[in-house]
């Protein structure tokens, strides 16, 4: 069976954040539950990068578009695999192919009458870029942007998407999972209680150039959404190609909230003048929340992906997000709530489990798992088979619903269990009876074969763990697609060839740590003594801090790091410095500079190499919202050494 999932085209006019964390995670989590469960899976991501607000970030930062999008693309490109997360294809708007594909839709559409030049006057959303109804409006402005739109008048070609409304409630009503939750189904139809305007499609050269050029007036270009709702069809090969054929009728689209009525309305009504059937799901989910505001750049509380995998892990970081957030609604990011599940699901339950359990199969049955009697079972074994059954069937319909904090509250119900049937069972109490050995062993084969249904069932969400899992039962990777079927059945469990090495899943993490990405993005700062409000600091404290010149003699990249460099420095003395500079400087521009350094700082270790002190550096804001590293460079004359005071 066919599967068809995609994210929605990231706009490229700011840098990943965990929005755009969350949506990608969730996707790539249905994609390999999908394929856990025999599907054969199309999972899509990629970039939106025509539009006035691209046009203007390009611009900003001093840019051209082309190499304005192509750097900002490719740090969505790079954060991907950061999140462990695998997309079958990642499309960009600015490619050939997919031009080729807006302009003959357009083409087709306009052919058939759908679209019709008119003059347009509106208040005018230069965030949204479009025209907003007085409807839309909250106290007058714009309830996403917070701004009050701008009246334009001018001439533009319009898709005539009125033409379809009453088709559209229609189709809504008569197919309830069309758009789930259903809370989002009910908005849309609300909105349609209303008559539906006409959509503008295009820009004027005049004031815009940086979009696709209308195929039938060169004098335009195309709307941004109309360009970008067009990717699901471009990525699958439409029209004609064998990908189109095999995967659009089963198309699902994940969105975030605030792009509802461009998915809901805009695409479904393109599609049914393209002559196309609409996709089959759209799933929308909430805002992550700093101090129960949106996240935004012009509030400073953005959260990015790449420092919270850095902080917690990426397995601990995608089972947070996916248990921490109800689909559909909003939910709130703190680093005390990663913790919490860290400590108490992750390392207390799951951890201790498998370290426990694996502990006492190593210890008993010489590090194997052993064979189960089934006709050996007692109550106790079979309140864990039946909660086992009940485990999968749930989690089946849960992930498929993409309520992914019920599937993993239903794993979960059976980690404590397995604990707890520990405790009943007690099997270092078995092994001092030479007369209940059976019984160990199927204590223990019991534990051995839910630790692998676990392993099973997790691997969607925290696949670097379940792979872990696997390797230490001494059981066979990757699973295959017959595993979530064979799950309940206790005959049919692979069998072990002896345990691998037993390691810690997930450490504890201390609570009162402050991490930096929470400091970063804290929308509150915490109370302050009078002093510390101040900003104020004792000479001696300054003093504390030896401040010395320091030349650098040779740079380098450092493996598996897209951010660190090593650094070769005299001062005079010979040291290094491990600095996270890697996309500010390339190693070879560094060469001969002179820096400052902080020189007396304890000796650290980062990515297994010591760093012995701290190069100064200054955070410059971007037009973009960004920040780029920039180094404190002294008078070359100077001496390596020279003690800055």
């Amino acid at each position: 069976m066919p599967t068809y999932v995609t994210t929605p085209i990231y706009y490229v006019n700011a840098q990943p954040h965990l929005g755009h964390a969350y949506t990608t995670i969730i996707t790539d989590t249905y994609s390999r539950f999908r394929r856990l469960a025999g599907d054969q899976v199309r999972f899509q991501t990629g970039t939106d990068e025509h539009g006035e607000k691209i046009a203007e970030a390009a611009a900003k930062a001093g840019d051209s578009p082309r190499d304005y999008v192509d750097r900002i693309a490719a740090t969505f490109k790079a954060t991907w695999p950061l999140l462990n997360v695998r997309p079958d294809h990642i499309i960009r708007t600015t490619d050939s192919e997919h031009i080729r594909t807006v302009q003959h839709i357009l083409d087709q559409v306009h052919q058939q009458g759908d679209i019709y030049f008119s003059e347009y006057a509106g208040l005018y959303c230069r965030g949204c870029e479009r025209f907003l109804t007085d409807k839309e409006l909250v106290e007058g402005k714009c309830p996403d942007h917070l701004v009050e739109p701008e009246p334009i008048a001018e001439q533009n070609y319009f898709f005539r998407m009125s033409k379809y409304q009453d088709w559209l409630i229609e189709h809504i009503k008569q197919n309830p999972e069309f758009i789930t939750p259903e809370r989002y189904r009910n908005e849309v139809l609300a909105f349609l209680d209303e008559p539906l305007e006409d959509l503008c499609i295009s820009r004027p050269t005049s004031r815009l150039t940086w979009g696709i050029p209308l195929p039938f007036d060169s004098n335009f270009v195309t709307y941004v959404w109309f360009d970008a709702l067009i990717n699901y069809l471009t990525g699958i090969g439409y029209p004609d190609g064998p990908l189109f054929a095999k995967y659009w009728s089963v198309a699902e689209h994940v969105i975030a909230k605030d792009i509802l009525k461009p998915h809901a309305i805009y695409w479904p009504t393109m599609l049914k003048s393209m002559g196309l059937a609409p996709f089959k799901r759209l799933h929308v989910h909430g805002y992550w929340n700093v101090d129960a505001t949106k996240m935004s750049k012009s509030l400073g509380n953005v959260i990015r992906p790449r420092e919270l995998a850095e902080e917690y892990g990426v397995d601990p970081m995608r089972y947070f997000l996916l248990r921490e957030m109800s689909f559909g609604l909003d939910a709130s990011f703190s680093s005390a709530a990663i913790i919490t599940r860290q400590n108490a699901d992750l390392a207390n339950d799951l951890g201790n489990l498998f370290s426990r359990s694996l502990t006492m199969i190593g210890k008993y049955t010489q590090g194997r798992v052993p064979s189960l009697d089934i006709a050996a079972l007692d109550s106790d074994d079979r309140e864990v088979q039946e909660a086992l059954h009940n485990m999968v069937a749930t989690y089946e319909i849960e992930m498929n619903a993409f309520r992914f904090h019920k599937a993993l509250q239903a794993v979960w119900e059976v980690i404590s269990l397995l604990n707890r049937y520990i405790v009943t069972n007690a099997p270092w109490e078995l092994a001092k009876d030479v007369s209940k050995q059976e019984r160990l062993h199927n204590v223990l084969a019991i534990l051995g074969g839910s630790l692998w249904m676990l392993a099973v069932v997790l691997k969607p969400v925290m696949p670097e763990t379940a792979a872990k899992m696997a390797k230490a039962l001494g059981m066979e990777e990757p699973f295959d697609a017959a595993e979530l079927a064979q799950l309940g059945d206790w005959a049919r469990l692979p069998p072990s060839s002896g345990l691998g090495e037993v390691l810690q899943l997930f450490p504890r993490m201390d609570k009162k740590k402050e991490p930096v990405v929470e400091k970063a993005v804290a929308g509150k700062p915490a109370k302050k003594s009078i002093e510390e409000q101040s900003g104020l600091i004792e000479l001696a404290q300054f003093q504390a801090v030896e401040l010395r010149v320091a030349q650098i003699n040779a740079a380098q990249r450092v493996k598996k790091s897209d951010r660190l460099l090593k650094l070769s420095l005299s001062t005079p003395e010979k040291r290094t410095v491990v600095a996270g500079i890697a996309q500010s400087y390339s190693p070879e521009e560094l060469i001969g500079k002179k820096v400052v350094i902080a020189a007396n700082l304890k000796p650290a270790k980062l990515m297994g190499i010591v760093s012995e002190g701290m190069v100064l550096a200054a955070k410059e804001p971007l037009e973009d919202g960004s920040e780029r590293l920039r180094l404190l460079f002294v008078d070359p004359d100077m001496s390596p050494g020279s003690k800055i005071s």
